[in-house]
């Protein structure tokens, strides 16, 4: 008897395929049968991670909770967007301690609470909740050639309605849109889906590091966008069809929740019982992927946090560097609260502004212009602080 370790292997006789979990499993050969190694269903995974940014929900750099949400933007979670009008919503970074999830491992959740409902929306309305990808993160799915592959979309979710929700890969670059539908079948439940979608040969993702792909669930829609018929094969974008399976409609009253955990994107056709096991990261390596598009420093730390150094080039102004912690996807915008400048001898001065210096800023350090009203020593070296509180904070963000 010997072992192997592999991830995949294919009898050439006398035995069964056998597909293994992870790198490092292993698998007996017993008398009377040979195998071949094959490629590994996790082959096209990226080595630094899994190709859905912070799927488990863990890194949630902004907030843990955002009560009053009427619009569209980065709220809670990292990389999660909600997009559109619909209702007002309360979005929160669950914590999980049971449930089939929480079972799976995962210990975090999305979670959006309509707290103001509207049953009526106008016919230009929406609900999203999406994530969008630079077009060279996704050169793994051959999008536009001879060997496009299939997509496979598994999440976990739970709802107190029950009803059928649409998931759209709509691709940016070329105006192309597929659908596909999943249905919550018991409520209050977690309960695991898998989305399968075509492979498509036609238009072929930009290779740089702008919104190319976005993956849309629908949580709500006026008639603009659910008059149609979901395409499940690739077709040219058509608002109607964005929605038009889903029925969902979780503005409608106050009582609906909805929550997601657990995503994983994969290349390829796989069903629930053939599914590659959930690709977990370290906590810190899923940090690093999220801060290439938002960097917070402070809010709850000690007070007085220094968050970079520099110099005064007037007697209202300082230039301060901030170093990233890794490259951005581009040069960020800054947004900030409640620091100083200190330069150790005198008492320290309040900001009346701060932006990112317009030459010198970049996606690799942070340099912004502190603005005082006056009392800086020119050509002295300054650090840039927070006040005597845990609220202060700097914070970059270069989303798609």
């Amino acid at each position: 008897m010997s072992t192997i370790e592999v991830n995949k292997i294919t009898p050439v006789s006398g035995g069964t395929a056998t597909t293994l979990g992870d790198s490092g499993d292993t698998f007996t050969v017993t008398s009377g049968a040979t195998f071949n190694a094959s490629s590994s269903n996790l082959a096209n995974r990226p080595s630094a991670g899994p190709i859905f940014y912070n799927g488990d929900m863990q890194v949630s750099q902004r907030a843990t909770t955002k009560t009053g949400i009427t619009g569209s933007g980065y709220y809670t979670v990292d990389r999660m967007k909600v997009v559109g009008d619909i209702g007002t919503w309360t979005d929160t970074q669950e914590t999980l301690t049971s449930g089939n999830a929480f079972n799976a491992g995962f210990q975090k959740a999305y979670r959006t609470d309509c707290t103001t409902a509207n049953a009526s929306p106008s016919s230009g309305s929406a609900k999203i909740f999406t994530q969008y990808f630079e077009g060279r993160d996704l050169g793994m799915f051959k999008k536009g050639t001879s060997n496009a592959e299939k997509w496979t979309l598994a999440f976990w979710v739970k709802s107190n309605k029950t009803g059928t929700g649409q998931v759209n890969l709509l691709d940016k670059d070329n105006n192309r849109l597929i659908g596909a539908t999943y249905t919550i079948s018991v409520a209050n439940t977690w309960e695991h889906k898998v989305c399968n979608y075509a492979a498509d040969t036609t238009g072929s993702f930009d290779n740089d590091n702008a919104r190319s792909l976005d993956i849309e669930w629908w949580l709500d829609s006026g008639s603009d966008f659910d008059s149609g018929t979901m395409p499940t094969a690739w077709e040219t974008e058509a608002n109607a069809d964005s929605n038009a399976s889903g029925t969902l409609n979780l503005g409608d009253n106050t009582a609906n929740d909805w929550a997601i955990t657990g995503v994983q994107l994969e290349v390829g056709e796989y069903s629930a019982s053939t599914l590659p096991p959930y690709q977990f990261e370290t906590y810190g390596g899923n940090l690093a992927r999220c801060q290439r598009y938002y960097y917070k420093a402070g809010k709850g730390e000690s007070p007085y946090t220094n968050f970079g150094n520099g110099w005064a080039s007037s007697t209202t102004q300082a230039q301060i560097q901030i170093p990233f912690p890794t490259d951005m996807r581009t040069e960020p915008s800054l947004t900030s609260d409640d620091l100083q400048l200190s330069d150790d001898a005198t008492a320290a001065t309040d900001l009346s502004s701060i932006a990112v210096n317009a030459n010198t800023g970049s996606s690799q350090l942070g340099v912004v212009d502190a603005t005082v009203s006056s009392g800086l020593t020119q050509y002295r070296p300054y650090a840039l602080r927070g006040s005597n509180n845990t609220a202060s904070y700097v914070a970059f963000s270069a989303e798609l």
